[in-house]
């Protein structure tokens, strides 16, 4: 259980998953722009290590400007339902609970709710 949460484990890894479901190819700019607040180091570590885990599929197009783009491998994609079902757990947390929760993350910072990934 450990090995399989450690592939998971850090701030950005689930917001970056989101970001790729649904079988959406997304540029490292997009990426960048989709996620406020992540620095361009850390988004880059973290979807190095997404893809060394089999997790993040990268395409890179040899062209000027370079243009690199990110997906779920078939194996990332089989995580939708199991991310679902831990936003639907969520959204049943008790209603003072899940407006803190949504109101501050783990740092104190305002976050906007997440959608359902289907």
């Amino acid at each position: 259980m450990q090995n399989a949460l450690r592939v998971l484990e850090g701030r950005w890894k689930l917001v970056i998953l989101f970001q790729l479901f649904g079988g959406q190819v997304r540029r490292f700019s997009d990426l960048e722009r989709a996620i406020p607040g992540i620095s361009q180091k850390m988004l880059i570590q973290q979807l190095r290590q997404l893809e060394s885990d089999g997790v993040v599929g990268r395409i890179v197009h040899h062209q000027v400007p370079p243009k690199v783009e990110y997906h779920l491998t078939e194996w990332g994609q089989s995580l939708c339902p199991a991310l679902d079902a831990l936003l639907i757990w969520a959204e049943g947390a008790p209603a003072e609970l899940r407006s803190r929760l949504i109101q501050e993350g783990p740092d104190g910072d305002a976050q906007k709710p997440e959608t359902s990934v289907t």
